[in-house]
């Protein structure tokens, strides 16, 4: 399954970006944003649309409603698990 066109997933380097922080705090707001082990955003028209975070012993994973369901949950996944 191909990404809508305006969408692109991307692993940041870890830690977070100010601002890439707050977005993820947005979307994932129980992750321990400080430990994180791994992080895939999903970008649409400059913003966070979607995030798929990692730390020792969880994840959390979060995609705004209307972005749900186009592929875009499987490739942050695949993302934040180093595949392509």
């Amino acid at each position: 399954m191909s990404l809508p066109a305006r969408v692109r997933v991307t692993r940041p380097p870890l830690p977070l970006a100010p601002a890439l922080s707050v977005a993820a705090a947005r979307l994932c707001p129980a992750a321990p944003l400080a430990a994180l082990s791994g992080a895939a955003l999903a970008i649409a028209g400059g913003a966070v649309i979607g995030a798929h975070l990692r730390w020792e012993g969880g994840e959390a994973a979060f995609v705004e409603t209307g972005w749900r369901g186009r592929g875009i949950e499987e490739a942050l996944a695949r993302e934040v698990a180093g595949r392509q």
